[in-house]
């Protein structure tokens, strides 16, 4: 892929066509000033990603991720993350959790013996939050007089729908003594995709909500059904802990008791993805079923 070049204006010119775009009204900040993307690898983060190197520059950037074991990560989802770092031009930079390789989601939840910390997935904690913090405050400690660190500005990919979980989380980071951003919400005429300069977003989008791991613990009953009929591998991995912990991933249902209904809209044909608008799903569903489970599900972003 040709990486794209930001020239000292902030312009982006496309080394294939030459095509130059303007820059996008943003805030002015202090040129000193580092950018750290928190880069999920879906592609609202992309986009964040791409957004912020065109403002401030890639020179001026850090783009954050936590590499996730390749069993429940998708490697289009690898693909994606490597494929528009080399096009803007700023590597990763990695906060793993140690083992991150050998374990996933399940492991840790066996690990701790249970599957949430307080009202919030253990797994999230041990992936992603716990190896950023680590990260943040050897990188960017704290001042010890003023409590803060104003060198670096930390961007999220939320949208302007997510008001509540943006306030949220400027509140926490702000309490921690660090500045956040949310392009998405904030910035004027951002683009949509980031197809819009040649990177196609990830293939598990056809199929899954977001980029989450395959068998996400924040995710409802339709995409553990697309797990049952896609990915049986990791739906007996999700059983097994499930007996182990003694408690279960879904509330108020064991994935064991759902089997049979699940084989029975499997057999019945019912779509196996999440891409199915939830009425449509579970008014199908709902024939088999007798009833439509109350959902809750939520993009799994880094939580702090």
């Amino acid at each position: 892929m040709t990486q794209l070049q930001f020239d000292l204006l902030g312009e982006i010119i496309n080394t294939e066509t030459s095509d130059t775009e303007k820059v996008l009204e943003a805030p002015v900040v202090n040129p000193s000033v580092k950018h750290v993307v928190c880069y999920s690898g879906g592609e609202t983060s992309g986009i964040v990603a791409y957004e912020v190197a065109r403002h401030y520059g890639p020179e001026n950037m850090i783009l954050i991720n936590h590499d996730i074991n390749p069993w429940v990560e998708h490697w289009d989802i690898k693909r994606y993350k490597t494929e528009l770092a080399e096009s803007i031009g700023v590597p990763i930079t990695y906060a793993n959790m140690p083992g991150w390789d050998e374990k996933d989601q399940f492991d840790v939840s066996v690990e701790a013996k249970a599957f949430k910390a307080g009202v919030h997935p253990l797994c999230t904690n041990r992936l992603k939050t716990a190896p950023f913090h680590k990260w943040l405050e050897t990188t960017y400690p704290l001042d010890p007089e003023t409590g803060r660190n104003d060198e670096i500005i930390i961007y999220y990919g939320f949208e302007a729908g997510e008001t509540e979980r943006i306030e949220r989380r400027r509140r926490i980071l702000q309490a921690k003594g660090y500045q956040s951003a949310y392009p998405l919400a904030e910035w004027s005429n951002t683009i949509s995709s980031t197809r819009e300069f040649g990177v196609n977003p990830p293939e598990t989008y056809d199929i899954w909500k977001h980029a989450n791991c395959t068998g996400c613990l924040r995710a409802g009953r339709q995409h553990w059904y697309v797990v049952y009929c896609r990915r049986r591998d990791v739906w007996e991995k999700a059983k097994a802990a499930e007996a182990i912990i003694g408690y279960s991933i879904l509330k108020d249902t064991y994935l064991k008791d759902l089997e049979p209904r699940f084989e029975a809209m499997r057999i019945a044909g019912i779509q196996a993805d999440e891409k199915t608008k939830a009425a449509t799903f579970w008014a199908a569903a709902k024939r088999i079923l007798g009833y439509r489970p109350k959902e809750d599900e939520v993009s799994c972003e880094l939580l702090v």
